[in-house]
């Protein structure tokens, strides 16, 4: 076994409890108060740990800093393209344990010495907690950071100087402070086993299969072989929708049977309408935006297909058919910004030399619109906040202060956080420390480069603020939903209020804000993954900080080489014709500094605006949860209602667009078949391969993508048939009013 190093969790022998959970055999059955009371979890994560396992071994450091700065790069590289390709860390997962088992026979056991400790090259067999590592180490680097958006939109669409020094100490502090708020909020939102990360079992199944012996009956598959073969075919028949039949990703059918109308066109598209009958057979458009529905509770499906059958097919046609904000002029649905005309906003025409909002311009050129649906999904947005604060104050609030109050005395564990307990736990001023410095580092970035920042210091403070009220509440919907409501548009409309005019410092604090709330959620989820499989809290510290450094490092310098070595990058008119270097992600991100920190909200939303009635929506989503919570109490006997999660149910389009109707649509049907009827009536088969069959589409999806990039886009070779016109509704991108123009339509072209 490797000697334990700096930081290593030496087992405590100080906890009664804990040893005898340590001496539990396999065949021992839990009292029911010691399992955990989410039934996915009992069904699926170890109730058994084994504390002799080495972690910090030279596989793991080895396998783990390349899987993370190698999809740093690959994912960074690729997002600048027209069809970015996002290589999950379920890929990373999968090819790390062959490599492991090969290291493990290879590699020498001779003992080595470094800053004053022995340890051995090999240690033994390669194990689970080894492979878990690895994969967080593979998680920091998949994930990206959020601030080398700031860097793209001021190097390529607005053309301004930014020095490196700032962009790595954005980048690094955007970071890093999240770290200090998951510190702050771990003992409520992992701990707990009401708070049980529903997408982790995801990853404790495909764990479990990979290095458990898994016995089966004659006739049966193992959960191995089961992996394997559906592994096979996803990646096979990627092929189709990836690249051969492309049609599959959307297909509308009302706009095949109405194909001259403009109407069917706008109701049936999948990707640029409402959707009608659009169908997807293609696993990256049912998980791509909202993850895997095989890993979301069905309660949270129910809201999230309620709240977009609402605004998709209530609020946006009643709106837009009743031309409210002269709504026929533009789209139905689209995140591109128009004039008053219907044409494409020039922002070039607003801006002064200043890099600074040209009133007098503005005033005289056009006001600033947006199509039905993205003004509601603002409104939406708004309304998922305060229902947030609101249904987390009313359904757990009295729980959270109990737990506060008992934080100091003896509480009831499940066995999972037993086990845990038996570990040196991360001290506190470990995150403090971290959170202090990232602060203290992100004002100093501020104030000497004010001129490429814009935010002042009390800017970092605030948004600081708003992401530390948040963490907690934010954090109890991913815990128990899989799905995370964002501070995007709250930190956006705060700095565009109290600081106009200014488009770098308003997605600086946004990115100071959210991202840092971001990367608390993304924090303590990993760290409820190392709690279910046992992994000490200090190894898990260690590997989740080095990771998410080396990330930012590859992340920036990858984004810089591409900014400075390719000519034109991310302008669509000046680059050469099927050129791949488009930047649509960064496009988005660049309209959004556009609305809320150049033109600002007061012109849009505000006085100065003409979409003042969308403010309403944030006493909407207030008022919700308190409505759902007076019928629980009024109802006690009709326990579906506390199955009515309003921040979820408010928020669910938060993902639209890019997200379009044909991914929420495709991603009900398979939640609906797998996480209710298949769980309900086939419980058994719903336990051994549901999250298996999850983790083996993505892998199957996510290798055959990286083989068709490198096997067909590099030398343009593409096919030319009617199989490959995704969504076929060209019309739906045309406004319905006579007369208006739009680049994107084809009648206007014609």
């Amino acid at each position: 076994m490797a000697a334990a190093g700096p930081g290593s969790d030496i087992p405590r022998d100080d906890d009664p409890a804990a040893a005898r959970d340590d001496d539990r055999k396999n065949g021992d059955k839990l009292s029911e108060e010691e399992q955990s009371p989410i039934e996915e979890v009992a069904l699926t994560v170890p109730t058994t740990d084994d504390a002799s396992l080495p972690v910090y071994t030279f596989r793991m450091w080895t396998l783990g800093l390349l899987s993370c700065a190698l999809l740093a790069f690959i994912n960074q590289f690729f997002s600048y393209r027209t069809e970015p390709l996002t290589v999950g860390v379920i890929s990373a997962q999968i090819a790390a344990l062959p490599l492991g088992r090969l290291m493990a026979a290879a590699l020498p056991s001779a003992q080595l010495r470094l800053l004053g400790r022995s340890f051995s090259l090999n240690p033994g067999p390669f194990n689970v907690k080894e492979h878990v590592l690895i994969t967080i180490f593979a998680n920091a680097g998949a994930g990206g950071a959020y601030a080398i958006g700031i860097v793209n939109i001021v190097k390529a669409f607005y053309g301004r100087e930014l020095s490196f020094v700032v962009a790595l100490l954005i980048t690094l502090t955007t970071q890093i402070t999240g770290y200090g708020w998951a510190g702050i909020f771990r003992r409520y939102l992992v701990d707990p086993a009401e708070m049980w990360w529903p997408s982790n079992l995801v990853q404790v199944s495909i764990f479990n299969t990979l290095h458990e012996k898994d016995s089966r009956r004659k006739g049966d598959v193992t959960r191995l072989q089961f992996f394997l073969i559906t592994l096979a075919c996803s990646f096979l028949y990627y092929s189709l929708p990836g690249y051969l039949f492309k049609t599959l990703t959307s297909i509308s059918w009302v706009c095949w049977a109405w194909p001259k109308s403009v109407l069917a066109h706008q109701l049936g598209s999948g990707m640029s309408g409402m959707g009608i009958g659009a169908v997807g057979f293609d696993w990256s458009t049912v998980a791509s935006y909202l993850s895997s529905p095989l890993a979301t509770p069905w309660f949270a499906i129910a809201n999230v297909m309620v709240g977009f059958l609402i605004v998709m097919y209530v609020i946006t046609p009643a709106a837009y058919f009743s031309n409210v904000y002269s709504a026929k002029t533009f789209p139905i649905f689209s995140s591109q910004l128009f004039a008053d005309d219907g044409s494409r906003y020039n922002i070039s025409r607003v801006v002064n030399e200043r890099f600074e909002l040209d009133v007098q311009a503005y005033n005289s050129y056009s006001k600033l619109n947006l199509s039905t649906f993205f003004v509601f999904t603002y409104g939406v947005g708004f309304a998922a906040l305060t229902a947030t604060v609101s249904h987390v104050v009313l359904f757990h609030g009295k729980e959270m202060w109990s737990r506060a109050v008992a934080a100091f005395h003896a509480e009831k564990l499940d066995v999972h956080t037993r086990l845990m307990r038996k570990y040196k736990p991360c001290p506190q001023w470990w995150f403090l420390a971290l959170l202090a410095l990232s602060i203290f580092g992100s004002i100093i970035t501020c104030v000497v480069f004010k001129d490429q920042v814009q935010l002042p210091w009390w800017g970092v403070l605030l948004a600081c603020g708003l992401a530390f009220v948040f963490t907690l509440p934010i954090g109890v919907i991913t815990a128990t939903t899989n799905q995370t409501p964002g501070l995007n548009v709250i930190t956006e409309f705060i700095i565009g209020y109290m600081y106009p005019g200014r488009p770098v410092a308003n997605v600086c604090f946004k990115t100071y804000g959210y991202i840092s709330m971001l990367q608390a959620i993304t924090f303590l989820a990993d760290f409820k993954l190392g709690h279910y499989m046992k992994i000490p809290p200090r190894s898990m510290f260690t590997v989740q900080i080095i990771g998410t450094v080396v990330a930012a490092l590859v992340n920036l310098g990858t984004a810089w080489w591409l900014l400075t070595s390719v000519d034109n990058i991310c302008h669509t008119d000046k680059l050469p014709q099927g050129s791949p270097w488009t930047c649509p992600s960064d496009r988005v991100f660049f309209s959004a500094s556009v609305i809320w920190g150049l033109i600002g909200p007061n012109r849009i939303f505000g006085s100065l605006g003409h979409y003042q009635a969308i403010n309403w929506f944030f006493l909407v989503g207030a008022v919700a949860p308190l409505l759902v919570w007076l019928a629980a109490k009024a109802f006690p006997r009709q326990r579906w209602i506390r199955y009515v999660n309003m921040p979820i149910l408010i928020g669910a389009t938060g993902n639209m667009p890019p997200a379009t109707s044909v991914n929420y649509t495709s991603w009900f049907v398979v939640g609906f078949i797998f996480n209710y009827l298949i769980f309900k009536h086939r419980k058994q088969w719903w336990t051994r391969y549901n999250y298996v069959l999850s983790a083996a589409m993505d892998a199957g999806l996510a290798f055959m993508g990286i083989f068709l990039y490198f096997a067909t886009r590099e030398d343009r070779i593409e096919l030319a048939w009617w199989g490959q016109d995704v969504d076929n509704c060209p019309l739906a991108s045309c406004p319905a009013a006579k007369g208006a123009r739009s680049s994107d339509c084809p009648l206007s072209a014609s």
